[in-house]
C-alpha cells in the first residue's frame, strides 16, 4: 500500500463543533474587541479559524484595550464553547464512521492530532466515544509543549507514536493552518469542506465536501 495510516484532526473533521467555537470567538471578540470594526473582527475571526487556543487568546489579548491576561480569555473561551457542548450536544461529521470501518477494512493505523488541549479532548470525551475508534491515540497540543498547528510537531508526535514513517500518512483537516502543519511534517493532506470555505483549502493535495468523496482504494493501492 501507498500509505499506513491515516490522522485525523478533530474539530471540523471528525465532530461538528466548529460553529461553537466560532460562537465563543465572536463573544470574546465583542466583549475585548469591541473597539475594532465589523470588517477587522470578520479578518480576526477568519485568521482564527484552526488555530490553537493558546495562539488564538494571545492574537486576540493583543487588539484588546482591556487590562486582561491571555489566560483568562483563554479561560473564558473554553467556558463558553464547552457550555455549548452541553446545549447544543455533539455529534459526528456525516459518513465519518463508515469512512472509519474502511480504515479498518484496508489495515490502517488511525490517530487523533489536534489542536485542541486536554481538556477539551476530556470534555468532548464525556459527550462521543472518540476511543472506540482510536484507543489511546489521541493526541492532544498539550503533549508537545503546546506548539500548535501550523507547525508540524502534533502530527509528527502523532506518527512518532503510532510507529508510521510520516510519508506514509494520510492527513485529513478542514482548516488552512492544519494543512500547513500537515504539509510541513511531509504527509499527504485531504481537505474536508466542512467549513464550506474551499478557498482557504487549496493547500490541500486534495479537497472533498464530504467522506464520501475519498477514494480509499485509489489512494492506497495506485502508483
Amino acid at each position: 500500500m501507498n500509505y499506513k495510516a491515516i490522522i485525523f484532526d478533530m474539530d471540523g473533521t471528525i465532530i461538528s463543533t466548529e460553529i461553537m467555537w466560532q460562537k465563543a470567538t465572536q463573544k470574546i471578540l465583542a466583549k475585548y474587541a469591541d473597539h475594532l470594526s465589523q470588517d477587522k473582527k470578520d479578518e480576526i475571526h477568519a485568521y482564527l479559524k484552526g488555530l490553537a487556543i493558546y495562539e488564538s487568546c494571545k492574537y486576540i489579548a493583543k487588539h484588546s484595550l482591556q487590562d486582561v491576561s491571555v489566560d483568562e480569555i483563554r479561560a473564558e473561551k473554553s467556558r463558553i464553547a464547552h457550555e455549548l457542548y452541553e446545549t447544543h450536544g455533539l455529534s459526528f461529521i456525516p459518513f465519518f464512521s463508515d469512512f472509519h470501518a474502511q480504515t479498518q477494512h484496508h489495515g490502517l493505523k488511525t490517530a487523533i492530532a489536534t489542536n485542541a488541549t486536554q481538556t477539551t479532548v476530556e470534555k468532548t470525551l464525556q459527550y462521543l466515544p472518540l476511543r472506540n475508534f482510536f484507543q489511546e491515540h489521541i493526541y492532544n497540543i498539550d503533549m508537545v509543549n503546546k506548539v500548535c498547528k501550523p507547525n508540524p510537531d502534533i502530527f509528527l508526535h502523532a506518527a512518532k507514536n503510532i510507529g508510521v514513517d510520516p510519508k506514509e500518512c494520510i492527513v485529513i483537516e478542514d482548516s488552512a493552518h492544519g494543512i500547513q502543519a500537515a504539509k510541513a511534517a511531509g504527509m499527504y493532506c485531504i481537505a474536508i469542506n466542512t467549513g464550506n470555505d474551499r478557498h482557504v483549502l487549496g493547500q490541500a493535495d486534495e479537497i472533498v465536501d464530504c467522506y464520501k468523496q475519498i477514494n480509499l482504494e485509489k489512494l492506497l493501492y495506485n502508483n
